[in-house]
Parts: C-alpha cells; structure tokens; sequence
C-alpha cells in the first residue's frame, strides 16, 4: 500500500484572490468619474485600495510556486 499524504490547505489562495478582487474593483472605481471628483481622502483611499491587486497577484505566484514544490 501506499501512504497517502494529507496536504494542509492553504488560506494563501483565498487571502490572494480577496485582494485581487478588491484591487480589480478599486481600480475600476477609479474609472468612475463620481468618485474621481470627490475629495482627496476617497480618491487616495480608492487608489491604495487598487494597489492589493498586484499584491495578490504576488501571493497567488508564491502559492503555486509552494504548492508545486510539495507534491514533487
């Protein structure tokens, strides 16, 4: 028989694909000319907010990166 390994799973994923998301709608909202005429509080807000995308991004490429290493 073969023993079987049980993988612990990650929550990298999940936490990458929020900030994803949260940075592709952030970004999107920076296209809305509403919220790109209000004050400088909510537009630097919004734009630090557009930033987690490629932060989840890197996540995601350090999650493949490690889960390709474990099943070898």
């Amino acid at each position: 028989m073969v023993a079987m390994q049980t993988q612990k799973s990650s929550s990298l994923l999940p936490a990458a694909v929020i900030l994803v998301v949260i940075g592709f709608v952030a970004s999107i909202a920076l296209l809305i000319p509403a919220v790109r005429d209000s004050t400088q509080a909510i537009v630097v807000t919004v734009y630090l907010l557009a930033l987690c995308a490629p932060v989840g991004l890197f996540l995601a490429v350090v999650f493949a990166l490690l889960s390709g290493r474990r099943s070898r």
